[in-house]
């Protein structure tokens, strides 16, 4: 399923379960997560972690096509701010560190001690920063993350496998083809910006490979109803099935990440408000669609509360249009979820009244 999606968006937010987790669940119901632990963890490596759509687990064969951004970030292009200095003047505190890792192992960011300049998310130390700038140029990579959930780090050569060490690096361009190539089968029929963002290609990194998998048949232009712009078809897509079933979708779910195609396909504004000061909030916290039957038709805040051994409905929303059954529906979904999650109760907050019709 990752090969078929592409990549698993990775996530640090923890309020229900790991990003990475769900976009399964949602397609396959409930699995043994050690299942992708163990793919995500296996020697040697199957899946590997960098920045797909964002950081992201992604199959190893991916691994020379986005060799072409880690040439960019050694040029200090395409990164955090913050980080371009180690590609100049900041660059031998890198390659310092780097030598660190060649000598001495694998080693996470808390390994190497040292004050913080200041605390929060996106606050890091310097060595933090550096390490970061090292992952992004490809010249660390990411051996696995601790049960804290912090990345460890090594050289390449003690990550990755040989076989892919040693396939030759395409250039861009082939590369960038192959990635939205990828993309439009991931996604089926979408527009140019869609198939892009999908792997964060550059804007004017796109219309070329584009127009080259139309010439060589893998896409074919089409109108889709509604759509202003003109959309993109793969040439194994199947259109016209009737879509059965229920799923709860991740705010990083490849489906609906990308919120302008989300309107587009579902009418469905959709907006993840984690960022949101609380009383300014619409939805929620950590607010999930449910799909049902081709339809986005409800979402619902929910919260894992692991004293209380409790999956939580904070708030719910039927959208306007939501079929009669929608409600029993969600419970069902709801209930497996809790199971899948070994939370022993559902539990529907006093404020989860259902709102909308």
């Amino acid at each position: 399923m990752t090969r078929k999606l592409g990549l698993l968006q990775i996530d640090s937010v923890n309020v229900l379960v790991r990003a990475h987790y769900l976009p399964v669940f949602s397609r396959s119901g409930a699995y043994d997560r050690t299942l992708l632990d163990g793919e995500a963890e296996a020697r040697p490596k199957r899946f590997f972690e960098y920045w797909g759509h964002e950081a992201s687990l992604l199959p190893i064969d991916l691994q020379p096509l986005l060799r072409w951004r880690m040439a960019r970030a050694r040029e200090g292009k395409g990164v955090w701010r913050p980080l371009e200095a180690f590609a100049h003047d900041r660059r031998g505190e890198a390659e310092a560190l780097l030598a660190l890792i060649e000598k001495e192992g694998a080693l996470a960011a808390s390994d190497l001690g040292g004050p913080r300049a200041s605390q929060g998310m996106w606050r890091w130390s310097a060595g933090k920063h550096a390490l970061e700038w090292l992952f992004w140029a490809g010249l660390v990579s990411a051996t696995h993350r601790r049960p804290s959930f912090e990345r460890v780090y090594d050289i390449p050569e003690r990550v990755l496998p040989r076989a892919i060490l040693e396939t030759p690096t395409p250039s861009p361009l082939d590369a960038q083809r192959e990635l939205l190539a990828r993309s439009a089968a991931a996604l089926g029929v979408a527009t140019a910006q869609d198939l892009r963002d999908y792997y964060r290609i550059p804007a004017a990194h796109a219309q070329v490979p584009i127009d080259q998998l139309v010439e060589e048949g893998t896409l074919v232009p089409v109108r889709v109803g509604g759509w202003r712009q003109t959309a993109y078809l793969h040439m194994d897509a199947r259109a016209g099935r009737k879509l059965e079933g229920a799923a709860l979708l991740s705010p990083f779910d490849p489906l609906i990440w990308h919120r302008p195609r989300t309107e587009r396909l579902f009418g469905f504004r959709y907006r993840l408000e984690i960022y949101t000061p609380a009383h300014k909030r619409e939805h929620g916290y950590y607010v999930l669609p449910f799909l049902m039957d081709g339809a986005l038709v409800a979402r619902v805040d929910l919260k894992a509360d692991r004293k209380e051994n409790a999956l939580v409905v904070l708030r719910a929303h039927l959208e306007e249009g939501a079929p009669a059954e929608t409600g029993e529906r969600l419970m069902a979904e709801l209930r497996l979820m809790a199971d899948w999650l070994g939370l022993a109760t559902l539990t529907i907050a006093p404020a989860a009244a259902i709102e909308g019709r």
